[in-house]
């Protein structure tokens, strides 16, 4: 495990307390961007960790790679343009954005040697002990060149395209997270001429006097950055051989510089800025807005440059020139360029190497898969646990039922992202076409999936859905879908509440909770939501729901200040710190950054409330700090499923029967989740789904196998299995996934 050090920006005491200071002049809170990068790290670790197995570490490196450019666009990106526009305005703990940006150069750098040795020193040899062979050129035989250059010839020399700068060329535009190669030529019949000329090592080579030319081919995506090549594809005993597509490339360059001296050839790749969002208010078609951030975002300024070779090349001086960057943005990569492309080495069919395949299994309350699901509602609540219960026998069945039940009349929905071949959209567009009145609400300001989003509404509206875009001025992150049917004593509503996105693919990755509900207290909340989406509805009183940006806030605030009163009264009883009574906080989550919400945590932990936090991303609340946050835990799971249902406990004077209360919904406890995005928190009040929700939220907290404790100084350190209990070394995702096959298949013995 990684101890304390002062390399690490996090616990750098010339960093620390420059911020907001309680009166001991203890810095408050963490530095949000540097939280995020220690996540990153958590991430990492699966990729170093030999417990996790062989392929699904390749997973873990692509994972990485793919967070961190998610995180230049975004973060990097926001903090490139506070700099631009001389934003004054510090972090909670005291940087500027120039000084953020420069320590988060000092803490990704030594990550990516950490992924560079992992891969080429564990990893690589690991494969090849395996049969899977990752090659470089010059480890290839005779026969395997002539079968790369074979692939080059008949793949690759038809699309690329050679682009030179020179006066009558200028530098081509790179698109964003697009590999090129850079090449450095020379024309042999100019040589004699301008031997000795002093240009030659200017770096200008887009000068008429310069005997060098520059000139970039981009690296074709749709290709595979691993190229197959043993002859039929598949393992006949000599293993899988493969050869990074950018070898091949660089090793067939005379096939593109015919007659041309080729002095230098190196990979390049460039981020860009994915943080150029307008101003909507302003907006006369917000569906036309987010077609120009689109366009904008293509061409916004780049903000990292990834090279193979030194930065101060004359050949990665031209580029650091043309994008206008500074040295600091230049990332000398120790490894490979980007490491995305191994999800193709990771897809190879050796489940031997993976993970156990997981089926999710149907729940119970729904394994009559011929039962009307909507008698089954409402004989009681349903809680699924996805992915571990199944996404396609719970959700997918409510909204088909939903569209080709005759009986119901409306269905109302929102969409922040879904796959591109989701069920929802046939069956939505077919309610619709079958004269049902269908709503849909699609969230167009979706980091990332914008486009995707706005070819998702324009089909809509051409089969004849009703498409909103939301709030002006808030994005619409509620998981909701209601269904208001015609039933014998009128009209009736079901709800679907998840923590999750309508999406079948991330269903089978991510950890999620869904909720269906006929109960008239959380339908007639959701009917008001959507009332407030789609019209001008200004209802603020919900009865049971916590809707951000209304009443979420208050209602949190409120339940902390009411577990400090009851610690008050705990207290005056005698206060037994291990009374399983004693006031508590529980809060799963994927960050948490609202200050608000953390110094009144800081309040509930001098008052003596007990607080466990369960966050997997990034935290900026510092825990166990004497005086400050001594009852406070932070703890991180992170394992094959990426956690990201959010759940919330509040003890309520639990000693009364029924006091508990128990939340699911999608709201984190950001600042941007409770006061610019529309949220939905529901309550479980059914003991049996409560008590569900009790035993995920132990199973995690006792976790000592994938589970990792935040220090008050923002490091993580991994919690290890006890070596006197072989149990204690199944982590989180594992129990789970027995427990779900004793429910739906009692009969069966412990896997284990």
């Amino acid at each position: 495990m990684r101890p304390p050090s002062q390399d690490n920006p996090i616990t750098n005491p010339h960093v620390a307390n420059l911020g907001e200071c309680d009166e001991q002049g203890r810095a408050l809170f963490l530095n949000r961007e540097l939280s995020w990068l220690e996540f990153n790290r958590r991430v990492l670790h699966e990729a170093l960790d030999d417990r996790t197995p062989l392929l699904e570490r390749v997973a873990f490196l692509a994972i990485f790679n793919s967070n961190l450019d998610e995180y230049f666009q975004k973060r990097v990106g926001g903090l490139k343009r506070q700099v631009a526009a001389r934003v004054s305005m510090r972090s909670p703990d005291g940087l500027t954005a120039a000084e953020q940006i420069s320590v988060i150069r000092q803490a990704v750098i030594p990550m990516l040697r950490l992924q560079a040795d992992c891969f080429e020193q564990v990893i690589k040899p690991e494969l090849t002990r395996n049969g899977i062979y990752l090659l470089k050129w010059d480890q290839l035989d005779d026969e395997q060149r002539g079968r790369a250059s074979e692939f080059f010839r008949r793949n690759l020399f038809p699309v690329l395209t050679p682009l030179a700068v020179d006066p009558g060329h200028p530098f081509p535009f790179i698109s964003n997270l697009s590999t090129s190669m850079g090449v450095l030529l020379r024309d042999p019949s100019e040589e004699a001429s301008s031997a000795g000329d002093s240009t030659a090592s200017n770096g200008d080579y887009t000068d008429a006097a310069s005997p060098y030319c520059f000139a970039r081919v981009k690296v074709p995506a749709v290709l595979p950055g691993w190229v197959r090549l043993d002859a039929d594809g598949a393992d006949n005993g000599d293993g899988h051989l493969f050869v990074n597509l950018e070898q091949i490339i660089r090793h067939n360059l005379d096939e593109l510089f015919k007659g041309m001296k080729i002095i230098d050839a190196q990979p390049f790749r460039v981020t860009r800025n994915a943080d150029v969002e307008r101003d909507e208010e302003d907006a006369e078609d917000l569906l036309e807005l987010i077609e120009q951030e689109l366009r904008d975002r293509r061409f916004a300024k780049a903000v990292r440059l990834e090279v193979s070779g030194d930065p101060s090349l004359p050949m990665n001086r031209l580029l650091t020139e043309q994008l206008d960057l500074r040295e600091q943005e230049i990332y000398q990569m120790p490894g490979e360029l980007e490491y995305t492309d191994l999800w193709a080495i990771h897809s190879l069919n050796k489940p031997e190497l993976k993970c156990e395949p997981w089926k999710p299994v149907v729940p119970s309350r729904l394994a009559d898969t011929e039962a009307d699901i909507f008698s089954i509602i409402r004989a009681g609540d349903v809680l699924a646990h996805h992915p571990y219960e199944s996404f396609g026998a719970s959700v997918e069945r409510f909204i088909h039922a939903a569209s080709t039940d005759p009986k119901v009349i409306t269905i109302k929905l929102t969409l922040y992202r879904t796959s591109g071949d989701s069920p929802f959209i046939p069956d939505i567009i077919r309610a619709a076409e079958s004269g049902k009145q269908v709503v849909c609400l699609v969230e167009l300001k979706a980091r990332f999936d914008e486009e995707r989003n706005v070819q998702l509404a324009q089909r809509l509206e051409k089969a004849g859905v009703h498409v909103v875009y939301g709030v002006v001025g808030l994005k619409t992150h509620t998981k909701t879908s209601l269904v208001v049917r015609h039933e014998a004593d009128g009209m009736r509503c079901y709800a679907h509440i998840g923590t999750g996105n309508y999406h079948s693919k991330t269903a089978s990755l991510y950890t999620d909770l869904s909720l269906f509900t006929a109960d008239p207290l959380i339908t007639g909340d959701l009917v008001e939501l959507f009332h407030y989406l789609t019209g001008m509805s200004q209802e603020r009183d919900f009865k049971k729901l916590l809707i951000a940006p209304t009443n979420l806030r208050a209602r949190l605030v409120g339940m902390i200040e009411r577990e400090m009163a009851h610690c008050r009264a705990w207290h005056a009883r005698g206060a037994d710190p291990e009374d399983p009574n004693r006031p508590t906080i529980i809060a799963k989550m994927n960050s948490m950054e609202d200050r608000a919400i953390i110094r009144k945590l800081y309040d509930a932990s001098q008052a003596g409330v007990r607080i466990k936090l369960i966050v997997r991303g990034f935290c900026t609340l510092r825990p166990g700090v004497p005086g400050l946050s001594d009852n406070i835990t932070v703890q991180s799971v992170i394992g094959r499923f990426l956690e990201h249902s959010r759940i919330f406990y509040f003890h309520n004077d639990a000693a009364a029967e029924g006091s508990a209360e128990y939340y699911i919904g999608s709201a984190d406890w950001m600042y941007r989740n409770l006061d610019n995005r529309v949220e939905c928190i529901t309550p479980i009040t059914e003991p049996a789904l409560q008590a569900r929700l009790k035993q995920i939220l132990d199973i995690m907290l006792a976790d000592r196998r994938q589970a990792w404790d935040m220090q008050s100084e923002g490091i993580y350190v991994q919690r290890q299995p006890d070596p006197d209990d072989p149990d204690s070394a199944i982590g989180t995702h594992q129990r789970l996934m027995i427990l779900a096959r004793k429910e739906a298949y009692p009969q069966v013995a412990d896997p284990r």
